[in-house]
């Protein structure tokens, strides 16, 4: 009787653990000219976002006890607030604590590598996250690719200005070869 209530317990366990929502993950990425390190010069600070994403109307950034936030104000009055959550030379990672989007479990990492191309790089951001109740998957998957395109083509969109003023003689020359951007 015991082994099959231990058994019981098990199936149970295991019917909960795999009823959860799974996390839908959502992946951009972008070639641009310059060099990594000149690229997160523009981009790399916590709150640069206000520069280079077109829904960011403002970003203020506060630190409560040894934790970095941000709060984003976006142009549409819709207010974010994420918590930074790892950091290294070319990447920053960080989780929405508040927010209006209809997602839950959000978490996100911005980075960028070196191209295989000269004076190239590739930008990246994913985020993996769950849909909140009353919205579909789909939906959210949807509204996360468009808010993580719109970034990445906004930076890429810095790192041509930036590399157009470094060069002026080459300048134009940045636009070309591999917009990059592979969706999901």
């Amino acid at each position: 009787m015991r082994i099959m209530k231990l058994a019981l317990a098990t199936v149970v366990g295991i019917v909960i653990g795999s009823a959860s929502a799974h996390a839908i993950t959502v992946k951009k990425r972008i070639e641009a000219p310059g060099l990594p390190s000149d690229i997160w010069e523009i981009v790399g600070e916590f709150c640069a976002i206000k520069s280079w994403h077109p829904a960011v109307a403002e970003c203020e950034e506060t630190v409560e006890g040894d934790v970095t936030f941000r709060t984003l104000t976006l142009k549409d009055g819709g207010k974010i607030k994420e918590k930074l959550t790892d950091t290294d030379d070319l990447s920053y990672s960080y989780e929405i604590t508040e927010g209006p989007l209809p997602v839950k479990d959000y978490s996100s990492k911005l980075w960028i590598e070196e191209d295989d191309e000269p004076d190239r790089s590739v930008i990246y951001w994913e985020s993996e996250f769950e849909a909140t109740d009353g919205t579909s998957e789909e939906e959210a998957q949807k509204l996360i690719a468009g808010i993580l395109g719109d970034g990445v083509k906004g930076i890429k969109k810095q790192a041509i200005e930036a590399w157009d003023k470094a060069h002026p003689e080459e300048a134009g020359e940045g636009t070309s070869g591999g917009g990059g951007d592979d969706g999901d």
